[in-house]
């Protein structure tokens, strides 16, 4: 009986096999990464700066770098900024700044194309292989880091290619304005469903994205095999006027997200 394991034209003695595999992983681990992106630009019009409007005694972006920061799966945390002040309040907070060209950071620019140039400035200065980019965007505070975590295992044990953060929607009956005429999206209204017989509906809450970095060059964030990792739905909740600041900060304060940073 061959008590030996042929690998790559060697044979390793069994007793030692499993240290072997151990270590191949412990250097591939080494050899890779997985970063985090945050894109903030300056130019919001609604509210003013609204990345780093103060947001629970801290510039609002101050916390989504903090959750990233925690993340025991995040090598490096990155903003992608075209200003100024967005990139003293990122370096404050303890991320690297990629400089993003204003031909990249108007009304009409989009995330995938922020994000590209992210990654490529990124690749340009590390050795390392990028397995994995997390993105998150500021306006979605109501995050933690367990969520990022949860997120990145979910890929991870899923052997998928990109994932988006989801809140159970639950049996909402959902309507559309087309063209001046409303129209049934998740349902047919002259078949009406009882609410038992929905099954399950997730929203997208844009608050995390992971993928590979390979999906983004197909234009989207979303690509190859997609899953799918699920929060508590009143974390869906995102700043984007400014009656959403007073809101988001009552649940922020209600379920004491700001005394929960390790």
């Amino acid at each position: 009986m061959d008590n030996n394991r042929a690998v790559r034209g060697m044979k390793i003695p069994l007793i030692f096999y499993d240290f072997y595999c151990f270590l191949v992983h412990k250097i591939l681990d080494l050899n890779s990464m997985i970063i985090a992106i945050i894109l903030a630009r300056g130019g919001s019009k609604r509210i003013p700066h609204k990345n780093i409007v103060n947001f629970c005694d801290k510039p609002l972006l101050a916390w989504t770098i903090e959750q990233a920061k925690d993340s025991k799966q995040i090598e490096n945390v990155y903003v992608s900024t075209d200003d100024d002040k967005i990139k003293k309040v990122a370096e404050k907070y303890g991320a690297e700044v990629i400089d993003r060209p204003k031909a990249i950071s108007g009304d009409h620019a989009t995330s995938e194309d922020a994000l590209k140039h992210a990654i490529d400035t990124i690749g340009g200065n590390t050795n390392k292989k990028i397995d994995f980019v997390v993105f998150l965007q500021p306006t979605s505070p109501l995050r933690e880091t367990k969520d990022i975590d949860n997120a990145i295992q979910t890929i991870k044990e899923k052997k998928a290619d990109s994932l988006f953060s989801s809140g159970k929607l639950g049996d909402f009956y959902i309507w559309k304005n087309y063209k001046g005429k409303f129209t049934s999206l998740n349902y047919n209204y002259k078949n009406r469903k009882r609410s038992q017989e929905f099954g399950e509906q997730f929203v997208e809450n844009g608050s995390i994205y992971v993928f590979k970095p390979e999906v983004l060059y197909s234009n989207n964030r979303l690509g190859g095999k997609i899953a799918i990792s699920i929060m508590d739905f009143w974390k869906s909740f995102e700043i984007d006027r400014k009656e959403d600041l007073e809101f988001c900060e009552d649940i922020f304060k209600l379920k004491k997200l700001n005394r929960k940073r390790k």
